[in-house]
């Protein structure tokens, strides 16, 4: 078989644990045989980020912007315990969070949907795409531990001399505080992303905040939203029948439940980080939910929108046989592939990637499965297989079709 040729290489970051694992698994059995690969490779696994001081992980962002397309692996962010389990030199910060304020834009994370796995939601009948906002917030915020009694300001001091003050607290005693920041640019980029996603998607879009809380930091995305609608998207949305509207996060939260789906939710970092995960387990596993990092300079970068599955590789470091479902990550290779094929006019590795998500589908819908879709689908009569021969069985699927 001829290996469909690459011309310009995709930059793919390596992750941790059960998912690195993986990784390589799908890279032997899934793309190799088929692809001849050109990567730029980024090993952002938890040691060697530490080792590096954490540069290769802003080196990998840098090299994303002189490609344009990314695969990432599901990574770590280490918390005490993880600092002590791999004897951190630092708590290094979240490496999505580096690698989004680097490239900035949108992640967009939709659900893969296959025949036999229902949502848990019963009124859900079409995807729910999450837009959640790459930049800023608690990902980038500063935060302090106060010692004890004493006052805590919110200080700006203008390049002009000018200074502005807001009381945070008068501390009574001992606590924490914690500043966050956003940026009109970023805000403004989030914005048209989502627009310009909803209009090529031909869905409606909903954003929502805690405006009525936060009335001036998020009460701002609000007016920054609204207001780039109204000059730029209006028109466009009503010629195609669509709509955009503004409502609070709490309410968006029991409108989605009730309803059948087909809308993009657009959520500020955070919330978009907790909510994406919910509707991503409400259609089924977590493991079947995409993401695609959009940036509006162009560039994009692919994942699974899980973490590093801990569980299982420390079963699997004991030599069990583990049942991880590798859907996510596959499908980050097959988006990463298309895209790299789409921006260089590469139909055949466009075709492979399509190929290799319809492979990865029918494998389920045949009945074949990891433990985690076994135990909730209405197929009459699942195999459930573990990792490996999961991903066996849909390059058996790849090389038919």
């Amino acid at each position: 078989m001829n290996k469909i040729t690459m011309t310009t290489p995709l930059v793919e970051m390596d992750g941790d644990e059960m998912t690195r694992v993986l990784w390589q698994m799908i890279k032997d059995e899934l793309i190799l045989p088929f692809v001849d690969l050109k990567a730029e490779y980024y090993d952002l696994g938890l040691k060697h980020r530490d080792e590096t001081n954490d540069q290769v992980t802003v080196d990998a962002a840098n090299a994303v912007k002189k490609y344009g397309v990314a695969v990432k692996c599901a990574t770590i962010t280490p918390n005490a315990a993880r600092m002590k389990e791999y004897q951190l030199k630092e708590m290094w910060k979240s490496p999505n969070g580096t690698i989004r304020s680097i490239l900035d834009g949108t992640v967009f994370r939709a659900p893969i949907l296959v025949k036999g796995i229902e949502p848990y939601v019963r009124t859900w009948k079409k995807p729910i795409v999450m837009a959640r906002h790459a930049y800023g917030d608690v990902y980038k915020a500063a935060e302090m531990r106060i010692p004890g009694p004493g006052t805590c300001e919110l200080v700006f001091r203008g390049e002009d001399g000018s200074e502005t003050k807001e009381l945070i607290h008068h501390f009574q005693g001992p606590g924490v505080v914690q500043g966050m920041h956003n940026l009109d640019s970023s805000i403004s980029a989030f914005a048209h992303s989502c627009f310009s996603y909803a209009l090529d998607q031909k869905m409606d879009l909903w954003f929502a905040s805690k405006d009525t809380i936060s009335k001036k930091y998020d009460q701002h995305f609000k007016l920054c939203f609204q207001e780039i609608f109204d000059r730029d998207y209006k028109e466009k949305f009503e010629a195609l029948g669509l709509k955009y509207f503004y409502t609070l996060i709490d309410d968006a939260v029991a409108r989605a439940v009730k309803s059948e789906g087909g809308f993009i939710w657009a959520l500020k970092n955070y919330d978009g980080d907790v909510m994406s995960d919910l509707v991503a387990s409400a259609f089924g596993s977590l493991a079947m939910m995409t993401s695609v990092l959009v940036s509006p300079h162009g560039w994009y970068e692919y994942e699974a929108a899980h973490g590093t599955v801990q569980r299982h590789y420390y079963r699997w470091l004991k030599g069990e046989q583990t049942s991880t479902n590798p859907m996510a990550t596959i499908f980050a290779w097959s988006g990463a592939l298309k895209k790299r094929g789409e921006l260089d006019h590469n139909q055949a590795l466009c075709t492979f990637g399509e190929k290799l998500e319809k492979a990865s589908v029918l494998a389920i819908e045949n009945g074949l499965m990891t433990g985690d879709l076994a135990s909730i689908t209405t197929h009459p009569d699942p195999t459930t297989l573990n990792s490996a021969d999961f991903i066996h069985e849909i390059r058996n699927i790849l090389e038919t079709i």
